[in-house]
């Protein structure tokens, strides 16, 4: 009974992942151990679940059918074992995160460091990545995304805040080349600029309900790393364009000063997002609710922000 419980999970795993290899890297197993388990299913049903080719690998009619059963089946096993385990609400297991680079490596990180110091039993893969992760073909459990959600049914999400973006200077740099006063001075000043790609990032400002505006430094550096370009303006080199929860530390140490408020823009919202599924499991719910508890504290505006003064 056991291997063959395995066996389909395994055969849920190779149809969701599109490919053996695919669902190999999921299970950590490897690929022959995979193809043997379905060739084993195969041999006890009777049937071939999979066309398969050198190039390519498809569902028999047969193996659609038994998919849809074994994904009924399976989710009710994670529901019985979700409702017994309700009681001990002790997460267990691995959970796997997806995150934005930056704002990973500053703030998730630590938080589902000491997430695992106080769950022994839990075990935690992040995954940095700029790009939108595709959670349910890749496999994670839990995502952060920067910016407007696309409609979809196969995902839940929470709403964590909005990513304001500030425009800051060092006093060193300031002192030399004076502090804008208004937002259309930024323009004679000397920035620090985000691109990639050759691509590069305009600055978007806007208060209230007016209309964002976007501006641009003279381009003294483009870089395309958020953090580098925090250090580059600390030490004086220009102005920058930048998240608040980035913006924050160096304002608190004294090496930024926040010249203008660029208010906030609904291309900046921030959510958790997660596969849906008929029950959440308590590895799963304690990290929405560390991240939901902790992560706006780090959307809050930095320290003394200015409003937008009027053009």
């Amino acid at each position: 009974m056991n291997e063959r419980l395995n066996g389909i999970n395994v055969f849920v795993q190779a149809v969701e992942a599109g490919s053996f290899s695919g669902a190999a890297a999921r299970l950590h197993q490897t690929r022959s151990a995979v193809a043997k388990t379905i060739a084993r299913m195969e041999e006890r049903l009777g049937v071939r679940l999979f066309h398969r080719t050198t190039r390519s690998q498809a569902l028999t009619d047969a193996g659609q059918s038994y998919y849809e059963r074994c994904v009924r089946a399976l989710a009710e096993l994670d529901a019985g074992a979700a409702s017994i385990g309700s009681g001990r609400n002790e997460p267990t297991g691995r959970l796997r995160i997806s995150v934005p680079v930056q704002f990973g490596r500053l703030f998730v990180a630590p938080l589902m460091m000491d997430l695992a110091r106080r769950h022994p039993q839990l075990e935690i893969e992040i995954s940095f990545s700029d790009r939108v992760v595709d959670l349910i073909d890749e496999g994670f459990d839990l995502g952060l995304r920067v910016g407007p959600l696309p409609d979809t049914s196969s995902l839940a999400a929470r709403h964590l805040g909005h990513q304001r973006m500030l425009i800051c200077a060092a006093p060193s740099y300031m002192a030399q080349h004076g502090r804008p006063r208004q937002v259309e001075e930024i323009t004679r000043h000397a920035g620090i600029v985000y691109a990639r790609g050759r691509v590069v990032k305009e600055w978007m400002v806007g208060a209230g309900d007016e209309k964002a505006r976007a501006f641009m430094p003279q381009q003294r550096m483009l870089l395309d790393d958020l953090q580098v370009i925090a250090d580059a303006a600390a030490s004086g080199m220009g102005l920058a364009w930048l998240p608040c929860w980035l913006v924050a530390p160096y304002v608190k140490r004294g090496e930024l000063e926040v010249l203008f408020d660029c208010g906030e823009m609904q291309a900046s919202v921030m959510h958790i997002v997660w596969p849906h599924t008929p029950y959440m499991p308590a590895k799963l719910r304690v990290a929405i609710d560390t991240l939901l508890e902790v992560t706006p504290i780090y959307l809050a505006k930095a320290e003394a922000t200015p409003a937008l003064p009027a053009a």
